[in-house]
This record gives structure tokens, C-alpha cells and sequence, in this order.
């Protein structure tokens, strides 16, 4: 034999960067391994080489034909899943349905036991409120017939007012008062005292009074409660009878039948054994053998025997069906009259609600129209009546702060909303910190303390206005 010549697989350079190695599978990497001991140990001819070729691709459509099978399982069971998800919820819903008719047959039921109690009529009325209600809901709400005893200043202020409108006639209620309460502050302990301790005699006899109306009116609640729990507890009782009474009542004709409803036909089997009950009955035979022994004879009856039964029942269907047409024809005139009738009401109700609705809105608009001009009348009075030397209350300190926040953001971004600027303006007041605010707050406080002694100069110029006037 001549030389063998070995084809040992050239090992390839790697180069700088490295490819990503390729996982192979259990199969591959077994074949892989046979490969390697085959050409370590013996030299590869080129039909061994063909034969390995053929055994990957052999493989390779095994392991395509078992991912196949493997998907095809997962849907099967996917579908299998579906269609017992979808017979669950038809049976679901057979169930509910079953339900449904059971719920409706129970509230048929409680809705004819609702209407025959609709029926109840009480032998005894509720205790009608009397003439002097007025008097009893002034009393519930806190208010005393007797006046409350008035303050030491207005006592006071009655005894000043008439030689202040001496001094100054023309002067109005705003001014006098005014006057009178910046008086009233340089007068001294000694001259009130007379009149604070009229105040609380008069309180004393006040509270006493009212103590007195305090004790009668609960009294007077209690004995009202209890009258009216007296009165329930009849109607209760009358009601509960009642109710029993019904509920029997519906026991014993639970289904009541229209008599002028023509009746049911009965059968060609029934006609018989109407026939024959008689001379059955003759023959002393029980009540309990006589269905038996009709349905022996009528099972061996032949067909000429059953026909004149038969063309009776016949007859009598027919006859049954054009008095139910005539029936259900009557039926529905009926409701059709009942539906006409019912429209005409409605009708009627909508007109009256719509005249109410108009009434209403027509004495809205003059409650409106009142109230706006009593506003404008007020504001009116006010304007006229302001004192322009009396010094204006200072803003707080969040108003100073929007003051100038508003203005520095009006320059920011001069296209703002009124609504998105005072958002702005409170977000950050709110974003402020502790010592922030202080400076604000110091800024309204001094603002504050000015506005006291500006006050304190403006009573005491009152004041020797009105001691001029008086001397």
C-alpha cells in the first residue's frame, strides 16, 4: 500500500477584534464532538465528508420538524383553553338568564301583594298643626317674645342723642353716631355705672324669662314627641293587621282571573271521560278508579270511535280562537283608551308645570330687580355719608406683596391672563420662606401702627368737635 496522505483542518489566525462565537445547539455540538475525534483519530476521506453533510442537514430538518411540532401543540391547547373558556361563559349566561326569570317571578309576586296594600286606609289622622304656629316655630328657632335688654352705651346714647340733633340739626344718623361714639370713649367710670347696672337688672329679668320659655317649650317638645310616637305606634298596629289580612287574601286567590277572558277548550279525551264518568259513578266505582279505567278505554278505542270527540274538540278550538280575537281585540281598545287618556293628563300636567314655571321665574326677576336696587341705593347712601378726613385701614401683607409681585410679572410677560396672574402671584407667596414673609409682614405692621395713632388724632378731633358744639 502507498502512502496516506492526511488532511489534518488548518488552524485560522485569529485576528485583532474577535467575532461574537455562535452558540451552537445540543445536536450540532454533539456532531461538532464526533467531528473532532473522527480527525484526531482517523484521516477524513471525502465521502465521510458528504456522509456528515447529509447527517446536519438531516438533523437540521428533525429540529425544524420538532419546533414545528411543538408550535402546533401550544395552539392546540391555546384553542382548546378558548373553546372551554367560551362554553363557561354560554353556560354563565344560561345561568343568569335562569336567574333573571326566577328574580322576575319573585318581584311579579311582591309587586301584586305592593298593589293590594296600596288599598290601606288608616281609621285615624296625624295631629294637625294649630293656628298659633308661628309662635311655635319662633320659639323653636331661639327667639323670645320679650325683647333682649339693650346695652349700657345705647341707654347712653338715648339720653345724648336728642341734645346732639339740637346742636346739630342737619348732621345725618352716620354723623351723630359718630359723635356719640367718639364721646363715649372720654366718658368717664362714675357716669356709666348708672347705666350698666340698669343693664343687668334688666338682663337678670331677661334670663329669667327666657329660662322660664326654655322650660316650657322642651316640655312642650316632649309631649309632642311622645303624641306623635303614640300615633305610630297605632298606625303600625293597623297596618301590620292589614298586612296580615292581605297576605291571606293573596294566599287564597293568588292568580285572579278575568271572568269576561273566554275559557279553554278541552281536549277530545276529556270530553270522553266526561261521557262516561256518569254511568262510571253508577257502577259505584271510586273516584280514584274512574281516570284509570276512561284511560284503558280510551287507549283501546279505534279511530272511528274517537273521531265525533275528536271533531268536537275541533269545533270547539275553533269557536275558542274567534272569541280570544274578539278578546284581545277588546283588550287592546282598551288600553289604547287608557294610553289617549294618560297623554291628556300628561298634557295637562306639562301646561300647569310650565304656567308654575313662568310664575316663578317672573318673581325671581323681581326678587332680583329688588335686591340690585337696594344694593345700588345702600352704595348710594354710603358714598354720601363717607367721611373723606376718616384714614383708610392699611393692606395686609400678602396685598402689598401681590402689589408689586403683579407688577414685576406684568413686565415679565406682559400678555398674561387676570385669572393665570393671580395664580402666579399665590404660587409665590407660597413658595416664600419664613424670613421672606417677615419683611412683608414688618412692612404691614408699621403700616398698622400708623394707621392707630392716625385714628387716635382723628376720634380726639371728633371728639373736641363735638365738646365745642355742645358748649
Amino acid at each position: 500500500m502507498g502512502d496516506t496522505v492526511v488532511e489534518v483542518p488548518k488552524k485560522r489566525g485569529r485576528g485583532r477584534k474577535a467575532l461574537k462565537e455562535k452558540i451552537p445547539s445540543t445536536n450540532e455540538a454533539n456532531i461538532i464532538a464526533g467531528k473532532v475525534s473522527e480527525s484526531s483519530t482517523t484521516p477524513i476521506s471525502p465521502s465521510s465528508k458528504q456522509d456528515s453533510k447529509k447527517q446536519q442537514s438531516f438533523e437540521k430538518e428533525l429540529l425544524e420538524m420538532q419546533e414545528m411540532l411543538q408550535q402546533m401543540r401550544l395552539e392546540k391547547e391555546k384553542t382548546e383553553e378558548l373553546l372551554k373558556a367560551r362554553d363557561d361563559a354560554l353556560k354563565q349566561k344560561d345561568e343568569e338568564l335562569e336567574n333573571r326569570g326566577r328574580e322576575q317571578e319573585k318581584l311579579q309576586v311582591e309587586l301584586k301583594k305592593l298593589q293590594k296594600l296600596k288599598e290601606f286606609k288608616p281609621t285615624m289622622n296625624l295631629p294637625v298643626m294649630k293656628d298659633n304656629e308661628t309662635k311655635k316655630d319662633k320659639k323653636k328657632k331661639g327667639v323670645s317674645e320679650k325683647k333682649r335688654p339693650s346695652p349700657p352705651y345705647i341707654l347712653w346714647m338715648k339720653d345724648q342723642w336728642n341734645e346732639i340733633k339740637k346742636t346739630n340739626p342737619e348732621a345725618e344718623f352716620k354723623e351723630t353716631s359718630n359723635m356719640l361714639g367718639a364721646k363715649w370713649k372720654t366718658v368717664s367710670a362714675e357716669e356709666k355705672k348708672p347705666y350698666e347696672e340698669k343693664y343687668h337688672t334688666e338682663k337678670e329679668a331677661y334670663l329669667q324669662v327666657i329660662a322660664k320659655e326654655k322650660r316650657e317649650s322642651e316640655a312642650m317638645r316632649l309631649f309632642d314627641e311622645e303624641q306623635k310616637h303614640r300615633t305610630a305606634m297605632e298606625l303600625l298596629e293597623q297596618y301590620m293587621q292589614f298586612k296580615q289580612e292581605a297576605e291571606k287574601e293573596t294566599k287564597k286567590n293568588k292568580k285572579e282571573k278575568d271572568p269576561l277572558k273566554p275559557k279553554h277548550p278541552m281536549s277530545a279525551y276529556f270530553l270522553f271521560t266526561n261521557d262516561r264518568r256518569a254511568a262510571l259513578v253508577a257502577e259505584n266505582k271510586n273516584f280514584l278508579e274512574v281516570p284509570k279505567i276512561t284511560a284503558e278505554e280510551w287507549k283501546s278505542m279505534t279511530e272511528k270511535q274517537r273521531r265525533p270527540y275528536e271533531e268536537m274538540a275541533k269545533k270547539n278550538k275553533e269557536k275558542y280562537a274567534l272569541e280570544m280575537e274578539a278578546y284581545k281585540q277588546k283588550k287592546d281598545e282598551e288600553a289604547a283608551h287608557i294610553m289617549k287618556e294618560e297623554e291628556e293628563h300628561l298634557k295637562l300636567q306639562k301646561q300647569e308645570a310650565l304656567q308654575m314655571l313662568k310664575k316663578k321665574e317672573k318673581t325671581d326677576n323681581i326678587i332680583k330687580k329688588t335686591k340690585q336696587n337696594r344694593q345700588k341705593k345702600k352704595q348710594n347712601k354710603e358714598d354720601k355719608n363717607s367721611d373723606p378726613n376718616r384714614p383708610k385701614r392699611p393692606p395686609s401683607s400678602f396685598i402689598v406683596f401681590c402689589k408689586e409681585a403683579r407688577k414685576t410679572l406684568q413686565d415679565e410677560r406682559p400678555g398674561l391672563n387676570t385669572s393665570t396672574l393671580n395664580a402666579l402671584v399665590s404660587l409665590k407667596w407660597k413658595e416664600l420662606s419664613e424670613e421672606e414673609r417677615q419683611v412683608w409682614n414688618g412692612q404691614a405692621a408699621d403700616a398698622m401702627e400708623a394707621y392707630k395713632k392716625e385714628m387716635e388724632e382723628y376720634n380726639k378731633s371728633l371728639s373736641a368737635i363735638a365738646n365745642q358744639e355742645t358748649e
